[in-house]
């Protein structure tokens, strides 16, 4: 709003029209530059109507990131400033630091993290440079969302944002979504606009303390905030009709008579978390053939909890060593893929190599895999229709902890079994398959 960027050498304002959300900004105009008073046009906010149009997808939005059954998305946003969440780069960013910490303290089948980036943030330091400094939270199973056409889909997908001062994190309060504010600078941001109060009124992250219950408490008492959604548009809705009548006034041409749309925001293509690190897993027997699963990715320290811990690791860890201390070794794939043989192939492979590992699972599907026992028995592990999409590795860990405890295979076979991962619920049935393939 100020005459530097809104005057020319003349002194008379360089547009013709300046699009305007709300009549609070020409107040806040009138006062910092009266001269570019009169070019002012309120047009509502384009981008806030796509969002406000593709709720009805928010389903299909978090399927497309891999969000489960019961699984809370947790979405990260920085813009680009060198007091904003990512920062310029350097050592003192909360953003690099933070993620692998998100990653290991909430457990990977309650939670989905997910971080969108402002462009300039990947412009200026590089997409490798980013990826390498954020490789640690990617192992883990953080997905960098597409800056440009899949930031406002992840937006409407999340159950919470943990952001700063930028307009990713105003516009999901807009739409009523809990945030935590990671870096909150007020330097720079008009004391008169609605988003200053939103920076200085909004919860804060203490990035020093512990993580989980901080995202849980926002959960618990999040109440939504009426400015943000008030100040992102006056006119909700009518940004295609008010903006084409403008610009048609511009050029001085008749505007056509059939409706001024928007383009509808296009469905991202299916990105599921990755884990390639180690998973540090939390087991308790919960009841007959039921098993409480708490998944922690690439903790620094041994997680809290109750239960029997022991480890799951993904084949393609980067860490080979890591292969040879786990319980639990899987992979994901198809059934069919020549490179593995088979399920049952691969199963007995990975119990030759490793000699210290009680369990192989081959992940066939969103709710199916093939496991091999110390044993040698062969099993398939199917997830009842509830519980399809979740991780079946989690199967293999429950089983795992089952045999584990001394517990009857066959016990389990007869009854199923029952996997309780958060606030989920998923009833897996054990098939036994031919003992000698």
């Amino acid at each position: 709003m100020s005459r530097e960027w809104l005057l020319g050498e003349d002194g008379e304002p360089i547009a013709d029209a300046l699009v305007l959300s709300h009549p609070e900004q020409f107040e806040r105009l009138r006062v910092a530059c009266p001269e570019a008073a009169p070019t002012a046009v309120l047009a509502g906010d384009p981008c806030f109507d796509r969002m406000l149009a593709a709720r009805p997808y928010r389903e299909r939005f978090r399927r497309a990131l891999g969000v489960r059954t019961g699984q809370r998305l947790v979405l990260l946003n920085s813009t680009w400033n060198p007091e904003s969440l990512f920062g310029d780069g350097g050592g003192d960013d909360v953003l690099p630091s933070l993620l692998p910490r998100l990653t290991a303290e909430l457990p990977a089948d309650e939670y989905r993290l997910a971080a969108v980036l402002h462009p300039n943030i990947w412009h200026g330091h590089g997409p490798g440079q980013i990826r390498a400094w954020l490789d640690r939270a990617r192992r883990a199973g953080l997905t960098l969302v597409d800056p440009l056409d899949g930031w406002r889909q992840a937006l409407l997908a999340a159950d919470a944002v943990i952001g700063d001062h930028g307009s990713v994190t105003y516009y999901a309060a807009a739409l009523g979504t809990p945030v935590l504010l990671g870096a909150a600078p007020l330097d720079g941001l008009d004391p008169d606009a609605p988003v200053y109060d939103f920076v200085r009124e909004a919860p804060r992250l203490d990035a020093r303390a512990a993580l989980r219950p901080q995202v849980e408490a926002l959960l618990a008492a999040h109440r939504p905030l009426p400015d943000p959604a008030g100040f992102a548009s006056s006119v909700p809705g009518e940004s295609a009709a008010r903006l084409r009548r403008l610009f048609y006034e511009i050029i001085g041409i008749p505007e056509p008579d059939r409706p001024a749309l928007l383009e509808p925001l296009p469905l991202p293509p299916y990105e599921p978390p990755s884990r390639t690190a180690p998973l540090r897993v939390l087991t308790r027997l919960l009841g007959s053939g039921e098993v409480s699963v708490v998944r922690h990715a690439d903790p620094r320290t041994e997680p809290e909890g109750v239960g029997e811990a022991h480890t799951a690791v993904h084949e393609d860890t980067r860490d080979p060593g890591q292969l040879a201390l786990a319980d639990v070794v899987f992979r994901h794939g198809s059934a069919t893929d020549p490179r593995f043989g088979s399920p049952a192939e691969w199963t007995r492979e990975v119990l030759v190599r490793l000699p210290d590992c009680a369990l192989a699972a081959y992940v066939t599907g969103p709710g199916d895999c093939t496991v091999r026992t110390r044993a040698g028995d062969l099993l398939r592990l199917t997830g009842e229709p509830s519980a399809a999409d979740a991780d079946p590795a989690a199967y293999a860990s429950a089983l795992h902890a089952w045999l584990a405890a001394g517990k009857s295979l066959d016990e389990l076979a007869a009854q199923g079994l029952t996997v309780r991962t958060g606030r989920a619920v998923h009833r897996v049935r054990i098939t036994p398959e031919d003992r000698q393939r």
